[in-house]
């Protein structure tokens, strides 16, 4: 009898295990963010649509989100940002983890609340990095340099010396 149970039991995981993996198969998405997206994107460099940055970044800098929205609670986004040369971000933080490619030129990132260039790490072409949510830093470009960003939103950013935020200056 305990063998036949225990039968049962195996052949049910079984049956689970296979129902799940005919679903994944299928392509239902196993992340609800996943859910969003209805269409393929396929970009080149070419294609990105350059435009003004959101208020909370310094001014001189050009923005294209290239996925989803940055408003958006509980959905993944993806934008990128070209910098020209010099350009400073002062300390700051996000609401949620920040993972950032360099795509091309040096992003310079450092950690704490004070922007200091000697304690940066050259972050060139292909370097990848993640910013755990709340984690003070800090960066500064060499030569122009573009990011893409990736998070989940609504994405914020906020200056740990509030007298660095460009939406103080307008």
């Amino acid at each position: 009898m305990k063998r036949m149970a225990w039968k049962l039991v195996a052949i049910t995981i079984l049956a689970v295990g296979l129902v799940g993996a005919g679903a994944a198969q299928a392509g239902e998405p196993t992340n609800p963010a996943a859910a969003v997206l209805k269409s393929h994107i396929l970009i080149t460099p070419d294609e990105i649509e350059w435009g003004e940055c959101p208020p909370a970044v310094p001014p001189g800098a050009k923005c294209a989100v290239v996925e989803g929205d940055m408003k958006a609670p509980n959905v993944l986004f993806a934008y990128r940002v070209k910098l020209p040369d010099n350009y400073k971000i002062p300390p700051h933080f996000h609401p949620a983890d920040e993972h950032l490619v360099v795509i091309s030129g040096t992003f310079n990132m450092g950690l704490g609340d004070k922007l200091d260039k000697n304690a940066t790490k050259p972050m060139t072409a292909g370097s990848f990095t993640v910013m755990p949510k709340g984690t003070h830093h800090f960066a500064w470009s060499q030569g122009e340099t573009i990011i893409q960003v990736y998070a989940i939103g609504p994405w914020g950013l906020t200056y740990v010396n509030p007298a660095d935020d460009p939406r103080r200056k307008q």
